[in-house]
C-alpha cells in the first residue's frame, strides 16, 4: 500500500509539471533578424581606471559588445548614430547592424537593445556574395533616410534608398586606390546639400566632395604620417569636421587620432594609445547637444578575430568657442 501510494504521489508531481511546460507552437517560427548584443563596460584606462578624460575629451562609458545569437556580429566598420540613441553599423562581410543605444540617467553609455542584423544587397536585389563584391567600409546616412556606402576591393559608392529597393550606382571619385585601402572615410555634408557627401581615401588621405546629381571634385588632403590610415569622416556643426586616423605596428598595437577641424585648421586633437582601452577603431559618429557640446561614439573592427574586440566608446567635447 505504501508503495503505491508514492508512486501515486510521483505520477501526480509529473503530470503537474507537464501541465505547466509551455505549449509548443503549432508551426515553425520564423528566427527573424533580431539579435541580442551583450554589453560588458571598460574603463578608458585599465591601468588607471580613475581616468575619466584625454584633455578636453571626458569618457562617458565604454562597453566590449558580443552576440551569441549569430556569427555575423564582427567586422564593424562604419557607423551613424540618429536622434542620440538609434545607431546604425555596416560590416566589412556585407551586413547592416542596427541597434538602440542605452543610457543611464547620467547620460553615460550603459547598453544596446533592439539588436538586428541584415545582409546587404546587390544591384539585382541579392544579397551580396564574395568578399570582392561584400567588402563595405564607409556609410553616409542622408536626411532623407537613403544610405550611401562605400566598398573596397572593387572600389565603388551604391546608394541605398530608404523604401528599400534595390540599391544603385553613386558618384565615386575618379581615382585608383590599393586594394584593402580604399574609401573608407564616407559621410554626409547637409552644409552642402540634401545628396552631398565627403569621401576620403584611406591611404593617401585625399579628400572629395560628391554629390548624387553630379559628380564629384577634389577637396583637401588630410595631413597624417604616412603610417596612420584616415579611416572615417563625420561633419560637425559650425563648419567643423571631424577625421579619424588609425595606425598600427606589432610593436605599438593599435593607435587612433581623432582631430576635429574648422576653416582655420585643426581646433582639437584626440590620441589614443596603449594602456588606453584601444583597438582597431574604424567607425566615427557625432550626437551634437543643445549646449554646444559634441558627443562621439567610436566603434572598432575585431575583423572577425579572437584576439580583437568590438568596443564602442563614448567621448563628450565642448568647443572652446
Amino acid at each position: 500500500m505504501r508503495r503505491f501510494t508514492l508512486t501515486a504521489l510521483a505520477a501526480l508531481a509529473l503530470a503537474a509539471c507537464a501541465q505547466q511546460t509551455p505549449a509548443l507552437p503549432a508551426a515553425p517560427l520564423p528566427a527573424g533578424p533580431t539579435i541580442a548584443i551583450a554589453a560588458t563596460p571598460v574603463p578608458l584606462n585599465p591601468a588607471d581606471p580613475s581616468q575619466d578624460r584625454i584633455g578636453d575629451f571626458h569618457y562617458a562609458g565604454g562597453l566590449v559588445l558580443s552576440s551569441a545569437d549569430t556569427a555575423r556580429f564582427h567586422g564593424l566598420s562604419d557607423m551613424a548614430v540618429r536622434g542620440g540613441v538609434d545607431l546604425t553599423a555596416v560590416s566589412d562581410e556585407g551586413d547592416l547592424v542596427k541597434a538602440s543605444l542605452v543610457l543611464d540617467k547620467a547620460g553615460r553609455l550603459v547598453g544596446l537593445e533592439g539588436g538586428r542584423v541584415s545582409a546587404l544587397a546587390g544591384l539585382d536585389g541579392k544579397p551580396l556574395q564574395g568578399k570582392l563584391e561584400s567588402d563595405s567600409e564607409g556609410m553616409a546616412l542622408l536626411a532623407n533616410g537613403d544610405m550611401l556606402i562605400s566598398f573596397e576591393q572593387r572600389h565603388r559608392i551604391w546608394l541605398y534608398p530608404a523604401d528599400g529597393s534595390p540599391p544603385r550606382e553613386a558618384p565615386a571619385p575618379d581615382a585608383t586606390f590599393p586594394p584593402n585601402g580604399g574609401m573608407e572615410a564616407l559621410g554626409p555634408a547637409p552644409e552642402l546639400g540634401p545628396d552631398a557627401y565627403v569621401a576620403g581615401g584611406e591611404e593617401s588621405g585625399q579628400t572629395w566632395t560628391c554629390r548624387l546629381s553630379g559628380g564629384c571634385t577634389p577637396g583637401p588632403t588630410i595631413a597624417k604620417p604616412p603610417e596612420f590610415g584616415l579611416v572615417a569622416v563625420t561633419r560637425l556643426p559650425q563648419g567643423r569636421t571631424a577625421w579619424l586616423l588609425r595606425a598600427w605596428d606589432p610593436v605599438r598595437g593599435n593607435r587612433i587620432a581623432l582631430t576635429i577641424h574648422d576653416a582655420g585648421g585643426e581646433i582639437a586633437r584626440m590620441d589614443m594609445a596603449r594602456p588606453l582601452t584601444i583597438d582597431n577603431f574604424e567607425a566615427i559618429a557625432a550626437v551634437p547637444a543643445k549646449d554646444g557640446s559634441v558627443r562621439f561614439y567610436l566603434l572598432s573592427d575585431d575583423n572577425f578575430q579572437s584576439s580583437q574586440r568590438t568596443l564602442l566608446l563614448a567621448f563628450d567635447w565642448k568647443p572652446a568657442r
